[in-house]
């Protein structure tokens, strides 16, 4: 996100230096969510099936019935902050969804908890406590108007707002990561009850486990948390995830140097998940590096070469997670060029305009421009 850019100016001797180390992180593979080299038309997961509007992955590409699909995507993260289990807004998510398809949009990103407060509690020490009524309810009817207007959802679970010393309950989100006792409390009596709830509609279409972790792992006022207590949680997550349906998983990495072995090791690797939770279920289906121009004098450009050049494994798709709308280059040539060079989609930071990056109307003519050029990719029948 743009607030990350003053940050960035403080700390970028230390990433300077950081970019001669490098972590073995690797993959082990075997996953089975990924077939290498298959063709999505005649590798239809037999769970899924062939007039199933499901999204799956095989090989570096992401399918529908046989067809694949590229995402026209956007970031629309919250209308009211904390909205389910707090102030949401049938109306603003079905007109904005309205909006979305009109714009061509077919996914976007939703936060469907921003800092821990409202709907699913933590007990001070760590443990899980209760998700409200009212978060289920009106993710109920988030999901209805989802599949209604056939937008997909990337649905991200948690923050690094969660750790921020500025939030009251941060000592609570600190003390679970900590515990693995603590993690499965949380996996048992809040992950597995969504996935179990959500996991039918064909249009919650990702699980994005936490929004840009590398600040909780790097700043201090987010408790400067360790990656090996990070990835525990996602690790555990991504085995419940893909035990319980046919979600697929990522996490928002926000910057490649957490999501590269050409920098500081890529902390979501197969392997490393794999390590911390003994679970061959523990991987994600697909990377989904947030980039800002702040980043690109350190870590390069990635819509100017492919997921590989932008020094990710690619073994698997790989999306633009966010990007800001006003940065400078016109935003159609990004989401062209992102297409030419093999990333699966960009995700647009934001379609409503939370923040000072931009909203609809920059977006729009990006977005049509998609449509307008690869159509059935978007909406592939």
């Amino acid at each position: 996100m743009k607030t990350k850019k003053v940050f960035a100016l403080f700390t970028g001797l230390i990433i300077l230096i950081s970019l001669c180390g490098c972590a073995a992180d690797g993959k082990s593979g075997g996953q089975t969510a990924i077939v290498s080299g298959a063709e999505g038309a005649e590798n239809i997961p037999e769970a899924i099936g062939k007039d199933s509007r499901r999204v799956y992955v095989q090989g570096t590409s992401f399918y529908v019935g046989g067809k694949e699909i590229w995402f026209n995507g956007a970031n629309t993260p919250w209308q009211n902050w904390n909205d389910f289990g707090g102030s949401f807004e049938e109306d603003f998510w079905d007109e904005h969804f309205r909006l979305l398809e009109e714009a061509g949009v077919n996914a976007t990103r939703i936060w469907i908890n921003c800092n821990g407060l409202v709907g699913v509690i933590i007990n001070e020490d760590g443990s899980f406590g209760y998700v409200t009524d009212k978060h289920w309810e009106d993710l109920d009817r988030l999901f209805e108007l989802a599949e209604e207007h056939k937008i997909y959802i990337m649905a991200t679970l948690m923050s690094f707002d969660h750790f921020k010393d500025s939030n009251e309950g941060h000592e609570n989100w600190r003390n679970m990561i900590k515990s693995s006792e603590n993690i499965d409390g949380f996996v048992e009596g809040y992950v597995i009850p969504f996935c179990e709830r959500y996991g039918g509609n064909e249009y919650l279409f990702s699980i994005d486990l936490m929004n840009e972790p590398d600040w909780v792992h790097e700043n201090k006022e987010n408790g400067q948390q360790s990656w090996d207590d990070l990835s525990n949680l996602f690790a555990r997550e991504a085995a419940a995830i893909h035990e319980n349906s046919e979600i697929l998983v990522t996490v928002g990495i926000g910057c490649v140097k957490y999501n590269s072995e050409k920098y500081e090791g890529n902390k979501v690797s197969d392997e490393y998940l794999k390590s911390l939770s003994g679970n061959e279920n523990s991987y994600l289906d697909f990377y989904s590096p947030h980039y800002y121009d702040w980043q690109k004098r350190w870590f390069g450009y990635p819509f100017d070469g492919s997921p590989e050049d932008f020094k990710l494994e690619y073994d698997r798709p790989a999306v633009i997670g966010e990007c800001a709308v006003i940065d400078e280059e016109d935003l159609a040539d990004r989401y062209e060029h992102a297409y030419q060079n093999g990333w699966n989609g960009v995700f647009i930071w934001t379609s409503n305009g939370v923040d000072a990056c931009g909203g609809y109307d920059g977006m729009k003519p990006a977005t049509t421009h998609m449509l307008d050029m690869i159509k059935e990719k978007i909406y592939p029948e």
